[in-house]
């Protein structure tokens, strides 16, 4: 009896018109197309930012900072210690361009494996750190600026992620790594996905610098919108506000009510009417929630909640939330609602979000747990004139629209990017 499933050629949704008759992509073991060179494994105390003669790629840098195409002069690596031969380190091979390092080890699934390609060393010396592969090709199969998208690529992520081993900390061996199947274009379209892509992302860099550019724009306004310490007026006033008098000194138990929040956890369901503000929901800003039916503190609009309990030197504590509708959200425990009884609530939020008072309890050892009354004791600095406060604080907002907008721009690009690689990469999960 025939076989009525046809084999479907290893070719990508979307192609370029000149290679629209190239055929299909080779398809090849890695191992077969990668060496694979000793790493070393020297702990952060025999790193430094300082100075030095050798770079040092750490898999934590793979996992966070690291674009896909690695360029020494977009990026920031600490140095080996000078005192530490490269016999010590065991490394005698420095990255040379076009060379692939994986990140072994990873608690997230979305991490394991991750991939950059060494595009350019700007002359420096730079070797692979702890948690991570040293790829170099056996034979010149691949331009250099392609490896590091293929990597990405839906296809060989898949495969990755379906080699890797482990429960709370997922590893990936050389070996195992080795017997993933890789697709190879031809050389000439190799150079023209990458060009794309590689426009792509310079592109996607530019609008992420003009949002930080924006962010940077408001921290610096808040500081002249806002007495520096030990001063009692700003250095920029709203015309308005210029002859006014000084800001008067409060406690945030004067202008605010609080309450903490309850437990959820048992209430938790996917279909649920309400959003559950916790630590994780603040920290993301909105971008991970949990939902429940239960509005075990029923927060309103204009109240401000705020992270109590964090890690040492956690990024999560005295995080703010500023409640922007009626009956949508509820509190959970190790959060707190501020409701504001003789202030402009927008105002107060952009005060109290991370403030210096609240970090200051942090002694980056223990994990940091805010009570009722370290929060309420509060000093806070406020014009008298209700007036001046909501100028304040609509100019801020206004900023943060501009900042918003930005941010969508620049996830608007990224996704596009996400839907074009998918198009561009043959999606066959082997």
């Amino acid at each position: 009896m025939p076989d009525r499933k046809k084999k479907k050629p290893l070719v990508p949704k979307l192609r370029f018109p000149e290679f629209k008759d190239a055929g299909e992509w080779e398809k090849r073991k890695l191992g077969d197309v990668y060496r694979f060179i000793p790493t070393n494994s020297l702990s952060r105390e025999k790193l430094t930012y300082d100075s030095g003669r050798i770079r040092n790629i750490h898999y934590g840098d793979i996992h966070t900072k690291l674009r896909a195409l690695f360029d020494i002069e977009k990026e920031s690596l600490p140095f080996i210690n000078d005192g530490i031969s490269l016999k010590e380190s065991n490394n005698d091979g420095f990255c040379v361009l076009g060379d692939v390092i994986f990140a072994d080890a990873s608690e997230d699934v979305d991490d394991i494996g991750k991939a950059i390609e060494i595009v350019n060393t700007g002359g420096q010396k730079i070797v692979c750190g702890l948690h991570t592969l040293h790829a170099r090709q056996i034979a010149p199969e691949f331009i250099v600026g392609f490896p590091g998208y293929l990597f990405q690529s839906r296809g060989i992520r898949q495969q990755i992620q379906r080699e890797s081993q482990g429960a709370k900390v997922l590893g990936i061996s050389a070996s195992r790594l080795a017997t993933i199947r890789i697709f190879i274009p031809k050389q000439p379209e190799q150079q023209k996905i990458a060009d794309c892509l590689s426009s792509l992302d310079e592109l996607i860099e530019l609008e992420a610098q003009r949002c930080e550019a924006l962010k940077a724009h408001k921290k610096g306004l808040m500081q002249q919108l806002f007495p520096l310490e030990g001063e009692t007026k700003p250095s920029l006033r709203f015309p308005e506000f210029r002859g006014a008098g000084e800001w008067e000194v409060k406690t945030l138990e004067q202008v605010a009510i609080y309450e903490n929040g309850k437990a959820h956890e048992k209430e938790i369901d996917d279909q649920g009417k309400y959003v559950v503000v916790n630590s994780k929901f603040i920290s993301t800003e909105g971008e991970v929630k949990k939902y429940s039916h239960s509005a075990n503190l029923l927060a309103k609009k204009d109240d401000i909640l705020m992270v109590l309990s964090d890690v040492p030197n956690g990024k999560a504590i005295a995080k703010c939330f500023f409640v922007d509708k009626d009956n949508r959200y509820t509190v959970n425990q190790r959060i707190c609602k501020l409701s504001t009884k003789n202030a402009v609530s927008k105002l107060l939020f952009y005060i109290l979000d991370r403030n210096a008072y609240f970090l200051a309890f942090d002694d980056g050892v223990k994990q940091t747990n805010l009570k009722k009354d370290d929060v309420l004791h509060c000093p806070l600095q406020l014009p008298e004139d209700k007036a001046e406060q909501q100028k304040i604080a609509d100019c801020l907002s206004s900023l943060d629209e501009l900042i918003e907008l930005q941010s969508r721009k620049v996830e608007a690009l990224k996704q596009h990017k996400k839907g074009l690689m998918q198009q561009l990469f043959p999606q066959e999960v082997i």
